[in-house]
């Protein structure tokens, strides 16, 4: 019998307000809306290259075209926006780029 892998869950902050970069700082940088599995995949990726990351709900306008994230949501699809900013740790080394 194979054994079901566990999914992981991306915390995705909601908000009220359109979306903008976390505040505090304008080191924050907007990368991309995604849906998983690809949005794990980026978020794993940024914190493994030194980034702090942030998840953001996707705000939609009614005045945008939002037929994709309508029809992703109808099956049960969650997005989020990607947000990431350098800190101050260094990233670790990686012998292939020495």
């Amino acid at each position: 019998m194979v054994k079901p892998v566990a999914s992981k869950v991306i915390p995705i902050v909601a908000v009220k307000a359109p979306a903008r970069a976390p505040q505090g700082t304008d080191e924050w940088r907007r990368v991309s809306t995604l849906s998983e599995p690809r949005l794990s995949e980026m978020v794993e990726n940024y914190r493994t290259l030194g980034y702090e990351v942030e998840v953001r709900d996707v705000q939609t306008n009614a005045g945008d075209c939002n037929t994709c994230f309508d029809a992703g949501q109808a099956v049960g699809q969650v997005f989020g926006t990607l947000y990431v900013r350098r800190t101050e740790r260094e990233a670790p080394r990686d012998e292939l780029f020495d």
